[in-house]
């Protein structure tokens, strides 16, 4: 039902277009990204992909129920919406239902641009984004990874929404993956350094101490700090910065900030 409704969106004011992408956005949310139901995987796909394309019309609109209105040619635009708001939740859409290369590889370039602006990391705060960037560090492809990765990093620059970030970060599935992502050798040099970037700004959360412990994150980070090539100096200074957290006396200062590399 909700799928229909887009294709009456050119004809509706379009107060309405941002209300009906956020139940969009919240109902996907509630799925499961293996969909076994070949209906709803069909769904999907369209979903996907009118979000994505946009909806235009030229002159009517037909429903299910055969009943058409017409009007003058008209669209309604998602993901290439000019408000960012619109952009940014139609971006979060296709990233959590996608499955096409191409699709999602614009999506995080989209993601991208609006994470630079202090509005963009509050919607992804407000809308709780960081579990739909933390389920493109598990993929295959080196392209998606580097884009969850760069989303990751923008999140912690220095900016009010910097904390609360942080906060959602600090669960076990965030560190479980962190681990399992150190532990393979698909990180190239500069998506090693923003993911050290994050787990640094973690490291300096007192009660994140167990979950580095827990999931065998020190001895991955000091494995790192004995074989890395000196000659990356932002990486080794944020291996240095991290242990020297996670090995800081209770009443200790933290270290350093981390380098990022700018």
């Amino acid at each position: 039902m909700a799928a229909e409704q887009l294709q009456w969106m050119p004809f509706v004011n379009p107060k309405l277009h941002v209300p009906l992408i956020r139940l969009i956005y919240w109902c996907v949310r509630q799925l499961d990204n293996d969909l076994k139901d070949p209906a709803m995987a069909a769904t999907m796909t369209r979903l996907a992909e009118d979000i994505f394309r946009g909806i235009r019309s030229n002159g009517n609109v037909q429903s299910s129920s055969g009943h058409c209105a017409k009007s003058k040619s008209k669209s309604a635009l998602f993901f290439t919406s000019p408000f960012l708001p619109m952009r940014f939740l139609s971006t979060m859409i296709v990233l959590k239902i996608e499955t096409r290369m191409n699709y999602l590889e614009q999506a995080f370039r989209s993601l991208s641009v609006d994470l630079k602006t202090d509005e963009g990391k509050a919607l992804l705060l407000g809308y709780q984004c960081v579990p739909i960037l933390l389920s493109h560090l598990n993929t295959s492809s080196k392209g998606l990874l580097s884009g969850a990765l760069d989303g990751l990093h923008q999140m912690t620059t220095e900016s009010g929404p910097l904390q609360p970030f942080l906060t959602a970060c600090s669960n076990e599935s965030f560190f479980r993956t962190c681990s399992v992502l150190l532990q393979n050798s698909r990180l190239d040099m500069p998506d090693l350094e923003k993911l050290l970037v994050v787990l640094q700004h973690l490291s300096a959360i007192r009660s994140n101490k167990e979950m580095f412990e827990l999931l065998q994150l020190r001895e991955l980070i000091q494995d790192l700090q004995k074989t890395t090539d000196p000659v990356h100096s932002s990486i080794c200074t944020n291996l240095n910065s991290i242990l020297s957290n996670l090995g800081a006396e209770q009443g200790g200062t933290h270290a350093a900030p981390p380098d990022t590399g700018h």
